[in-house]
């Protein structure tokens, strides 16, 4: 202790040299800065006393002027006219923006500038104050936008008075601010000086910073010391907006209350003395570097004495305390060798607690121990050629997985090799649980949580590299679009914990039929993406889609749970299979999974439970549907579509009762386009919709045309699609219609299919009748292809039946097919219902539905869909059937 007390001695006087070194050049430095300050304050008093007298002698100008003008004014008898003063250059427009005459009702009478468009000046401040204040001194106002000049002014303002001494106007002379600080010069207060013109308010009149105007941060913008007195003081730089803090200088005018104030910026008085101050600390570093260098070696050379003498025992304590202390295990390795110098074992030298622990013995046993008393044969060879490399190439750090014939305790370790001497120092750390922690934010991000298979990052991460393989390789790798079909179905009617189970359940089923280098992965909702890697040909995908297709198809049991009851209940899985090959297919991962994706839906919609391979065609099909989907939408906004009409005539008579309105979509390449060809799509496409609207308008138009032409309409049926009727405001869509086109709600039919009986029964319900009292007739089409029952057409009361065309072509084929149509045409009737047969097309079927009691016809045996025209001909000839019929 007393050596290192010696030690000390040059520290501290070297502190002592370089502190006076320090105070010296400070001390200068605060000499040279005082000297400054009090020329720039001197130098801003003299500037501001000088400007004063620039301001008030400028103040004293406008002054005399006014009074002048008020003289002329009141001995002319208020016919002074200022616009002929200015043309002889009384107000220079360098010095006045401009000068007028205002009267007793704030009405400029004349002026130095013409002020048409200036209504009334009495709402302004200096009005107010002279009409109610009989002081007829000039009145200095604060900088505002004038409404005669359009720019920012000082109004120096006067009262007026009549012969009796009332008030009788203002005299108001405007000046800009500019004009006030014109005394400013770059070669008197440098490019960042302060000028300004402050009332004794504190209010600024005119201002600025080098070229800039004066932006202060506070509407008293500085803090006058007394406003009557000539004084200057140094402002921080908070008071200006480029942060410069400035010497400032204030005097007041002599015959006006205003204070005028001059300033230099502090940073440009101090630069001059920049070069000497910087001289000065260049000085006291160099100065400080060499007695601290003069500390150092001083130091060193005493302390190399200590330390030797100190050396081995620090190190010793500092080793035990710190292996004993921490949580990694250290040990002291020494190497063994054989006559040939070569490393054959190491001996555990020295080891603290925590290592010893990592073997599950106390140190006291592990110390002396070899590796190869420690570590049995053949793992023994593995740990001394990873001991060799370190000693070799002195330094080794990794993390190892612990194999279990390793009689080290632990899951991993990281640890850290470095040579010592002839030996080893070992540090261990035990990094189990981070790896554990590792390992399950891994399977989190990569894993599906509800199926625990890899989802779709996992996929992004592992196709490139097996696409690589397969590439190098020269083999070839499918991909597997699996859906599930119906599977929306399980969740509606048995909730969503049964579709979790089913989904678990087709997991571990299509898991179950693969090889262990096959992977089935997750991509979300209830689709399935199968890598088969390698496939030698395609009948190895083929015998592996058969597989998965017919596992799924097993019947499932389901703990399916409700509010009600708890049990078993069975589904049946079935699966839509679309099928990608590299490279065949594609060579990346985006278009394999596009191309399998275009596959899938191929097989779902030829049937599902099936699997398709991918081939161009099938992008060619979809290419082809989603371009006629674009076209289909472009003609709706374009309306590119028009109304055929088929008649429906009595089955005795052939009189003309109705005409059904079929859409035609007029394509700008193809033509006439029929419905089959693009209704469909429509469908799919949500498009049917805006169709559906365009048609309602499209009909309503054309009866109100053909009412207008003077045909005796008849009324037309317009077909609604279900999806139009549950979705779609169908009674607000028909009433607007009907109103925008004046046409009587008897003139419309509304034609529904079967399927729109399965809907919400009340909804339905209430939508029909709305549509019955707004005088619509509604009418079943196509009926017997849908579920309807006897129950439904009771409840929805429609007041005509359509009998689809398939049971019309079977009359006079079959006796089973007048029974069956008789048994409908008595059920409609029974209902209150009339019957139309769709797809008349024979005589022999017309003379058999008249024999079955049928109401109505419509088919191609009375007339093919028309065009509008043609259907008005039909309307004037009104009896249509082209046998002679028998007229009651």
């Amino acid at each position: 202790m007393r050596n290192w007390k010696l030690l000390s001695v040059w520290p501290v006087l070297g502190l002592i040299v370089i502190g006076v070194l320090w105070f010296a050049e400070q001390s200068q430095v605060e000499l040279d800065r005082r000297a400054a300050a009090n020329d720039g304050l001197r130098d801003a008093a003299t500037l501001s006393k000088a400007y004063a007298r620039y301001i008030d002698r400028s103040l004293e100008q406008a002054d005399q002027l006014s009074l002048f003008i008020q003289h002329e004014w009141e001995h002319r008898g208020n016919s002074l006219k200022l616009e002929e003063l200015s043309q002889l250059g009384i107000f220079p427009a360098s010095q006045y923006a401009f000068v007028s005459i205002i009267n007793r009702d704030g009405i400029v009478l004349t002026g130095s500038l013409s002020a048409t468009s200036v209504n009334s000046l009495a709402d302004r401040d200096y009005f107010q104050f002279h009409k109610h204040h009989a002081d007829t001194s000039l009145r200095i106002g604060t900088p505002t936008v004038g409404r005669i000049s359009k720019r920012i002014v000082i109004q120096l303002t006067r009262r007026l008075v009549d012969g009796q001494g009332n008030f009788d106007g203002v005299l108001l002379i405007a000046v800009e601010p500019a004009q006030l600080t014109s005394f400013y010069d770059n070669a008197s207060f440098g490019k960042h000086g302060l000028l300004a013109l402050i009332g004794q308010d504190g209010r600024v009149r005119a201002g600025r910073v080098g070229e800039d105007m004066l932006q202060l941060p506070h509407e008293h913008a500085l803090p006058l010391i007394a406003g009557d007195v000539a004084t200057s003081a140094l402002y921080d730089r908070q008071w200006f907006a480029d942060r410069q803090a400035r010497y400032v200088g204030q005097s007041p005018l002599g015959h006006f209350p205003m204070v005028a104030i001059a300033g230099f910026s502090e940073q440009e008085r101090l630069s001059p003395y920049q070069d000497t101050w910087h001289a000065f600390e260049m000085f006291a570093v160099a100065g400080t570097i060499v007695i601290v260098m003069f500390i150092v070696i001083a130091g060193l050379l005493s302390a190399r004495l200590i330390w030797r003498n100190q050396r081995e025992s620090e190190v010793r304590l500092t080793y035990r305390l710190a292996t004993e202390s921490g949580h990694d295990g250290f040990y002291m390795l020494r190497a063994l060798r054989d006559r040939s110098q070569q490393v054959v074992d190491f001996e555990v030298a020295d080891c603290n607690e925590r290592g010893a622990a990592f073997t599950g013995l106390p140190s006291s046993q592990l110390v002396g121990k070899l590796l190869s008393q420690l570590y049995p044969k053949p793992y023994f060879y593995v740990v001394l050629d990873m001991f060799r490399k370190a000693m070799e190439e002195g330094f080794n750090e990794s993390e190892l997985q612990i194999p279990p014939e390793s009689p080290v305790k632990l899951e991993w370790i990281e640890y850290k090799m470095i040579r010592s001497g002839t030996g080893l120092a070992l540090t261990a750390r035990d990094i189990s649980h981070a790896k554990r922690h590792e390992r399950e934010l891994w399977n989190m991000a990569n894993e599906d949580a509800l199926t625990a298979l890899p989802n779709r990052k996992w996929m992004a991460a592992h196709l490139p590299g097996a696409l690589k393989r397969a590439e190098d390789s020269g083999e070839m790798l499918a991909l597997l679009f699996i859906d599930l079909d119906d599977f929306k179905d399980v969740n509606d009617t048995q909730g969503h914990s049964a579709g979790d189970e089913l989904l678990r359940l087709a997991a571990e089923r299509i898991k179950a039929v693969l090889r262990p280098s096959d992977y089935v992965v997750r991509l979300g909702g209830d689709e399935f993406i199968v890598i088969l890697n390698p496939v030698a040909d395609k009948s190895h995908v083929v015998h592996v889609a058969d597989r998965i297709a017919n596992t799924l198809k097993q019947p499932a049991s389901l703990s399916a749970t409700t509010q009600d009851t708890t049990g078993q209940r069975i589904a049946s899985i079935a699966a839509s299979i679309g099928i990608a090959i590299f490279p065949g297919d594609g060579t990346d991962i985006e278009t394999l999974l596009k191309n399998s994706d275009i596959a899938m839906y191929h097989a779902k919609a030829e049937g599902k439970g099936h699997f398709r391979f991918y081939d161009q065609s099938l992008s060619d099909n979809l290419t082809r549907r989603l371009d006629t989907e674009r076209a289909l939408q472009l003609s709706i906004e374009q309306n590119r579509f028009e109304l055929f009409y088929q008649p429906r005539v009595d089955s005795v008579t052939g009189e003309l009762r109705s005409m059904e309105a079929l859409v035609r979509w007029r394509h700008p390449e193809r033509g006439l386009v029929l419905p089959l060809e693009f209704i469909p799509l429509a469908e799919r496409s949500d498009l049917i919709m805006r169709l559906g609207t365009l048609i309602v308008n499209l009909a309503c138009a054309q009866i109100a045309q053909w009412q207008d032409q003077g045909y005796p309409v008849v009324p037309i049926s317009i077909n609604v699609s279900p999806r139009q009727f549950h979705r779609g405001d169908v009674y607000a869509l028909f009433a607007s219609a009907l109103s925008r086109h004046h046409v009587n709600a008897a003139l419309v039919e509304i034609e529904i299919t079967e399927s729109l009986m399965m809907g919400e029964a009340e909804n339905i319900d209430a939508t029909l009748s709305k549509l019955r009292k707004l005088g619509i007739k509604l009418l079943i089409d196509d009926f017997g292809t849908g579920y309807s029952s006897l129950s439904q057409l009771q409840r929805l009361d429609m007041d005509v039946l359509k009998v689809d065309r398939a049971f019309t072509s079977e009359l006079g084929l079959s006796r089973e097919g007048e029974v069956f149509f008789n048994a409908i045409v008595s059920m409609a009737h029974a209902l209150g219902m009339s019957v139309v047969a769709e797809g008349t097309e024979t005589l022999e079927q017309l003379e058999v539905l008249r024999g079955l009691g049928c109401d109505e016809v419509q088919g191609f045996y009375v007339a093919r869909p028309v065009t509008a025209s043609e259907a008005g001909v039909m309307m004037r000839k009104r009896f249509l059937l082209p046998e002679a019929p028998n007229r009651l």
